[in-house]
């Protein structure tokens, strides 16, 4: 057995010591986005740095625990904080809990985010379905030996994310009522907020919104066979005409004001599952 299935053994093992059932879907919360937890029946919470093997969050807005539970009458397993690559983690550390969601048994992810709108009908606040995405401004996490136990060496990439949930998120925000925005997110290493020259680059080649998360994570969802949704909150627009400068504070007041719409559309489809 390599070394990577040892770690991720372990870590299984220590989590199923707390949380016996098998989780039918994963969820994964960005910044600004933990609410959402509040919503879930919640069974058992778990710190990540009880947890062996595990990353920890850096990051203000991330709270950086493992939480089992019921939503929308489903048992599922949520990351109230996630990874990034600009904290300084390996790629191989971004996707380690992915990995680790495969292995407790789910068979879907819901990835939420918050991201920079380019797509200039967008408006602060909007909900976008991510449909696509374009991931040649980060590192492929799955370069390096692969695991085949986890996936093929050349996973497909064609359907990122599951069209037959797209689908479904559209009916639902239709019938809540709900503005949902669809378009293709770019994903950036981060820190910094982007420059203009940046953001122009990013229209140019098709993105509607640009983000520092989520397309290692997808990449590794797909690779293990999990169906993907993704939800990303448009906190701030950076196609505008003034030089007004971008706070992560108001990145996470936006995302918190979107926050209900993302949850009541995650709810739905998980509801459905």
């Amino acid at each position: 057995m390599s070394e990577l299935m040892n770690r991720l053994n372990e870590t299984v093992s220590f989590i199923k010591t707390k949380f016996s059932e098998t989780p039918v879907a994963g969820v994964v919360l960005g910044s600004g986005l933990g609410n959402l937890t509040k919503d879930i029946d919640v069974e058992v919470e778990i710190p990540y740095e009880e947890i062996p093997n595990f990353p920890v969050s850096t990051v203000k807005g991330h709270q950086g625990k493992l939480i089992f539970g019921k939503l929308g009458g489903k048992t599922i397993v949520a990351m109230a904080g996630r990874f990034h690559f600009y904290e300084g983690y390996a790629p191989s550390k971004i996707i380690y809990p992915i990995q680790i969601m495969k292995l407790l048994g789910i068979s879907t992810v819901f990835l939420s985010n918050a991201s920079g709108g380019v797509n200039t009908s967008f408006k602060v606040g909007d909900l976008m379905i991510i449909k696509d995405h374009i991931s040649f401004f980060t590192v492929n996490p799955l370069i390096g030996p692969n695991e085949e136990e986890l996936g093929t060496r050349f996973p497909d990439m064609s359907e990122p994310y599951n069209k037959a949930l797209i689908v479904k998120a559209k009916d639902l925000a239709t019938q809540f009522g709900y503005d949902l925005k669809e378009g293709v997110y770019v994903g950036v290493t981060g820190p910094t907020f982007e420059t203009h020259a940046e953001y122009r680059l990013i229209k140019a080649v098709g993105g509607d919104v640009v983000g520092m998360s989520t397309v290692q994570e997808v990449i590794a969802a797909r690779h293990a066979g999990i169906d993907v949704f993704a939800l990303s909150v448009v906190t701030d627009m950076g196609i505008r005409d003034n030089d007004d400068e971008i706070t992560h504070e108001e990145v996470l007041a936006a995302a918190n004001a979107a926050e209900p719409k993302m949850t009541a559309i995650f709810k739905g489809l998980i509801e459905q599952l």
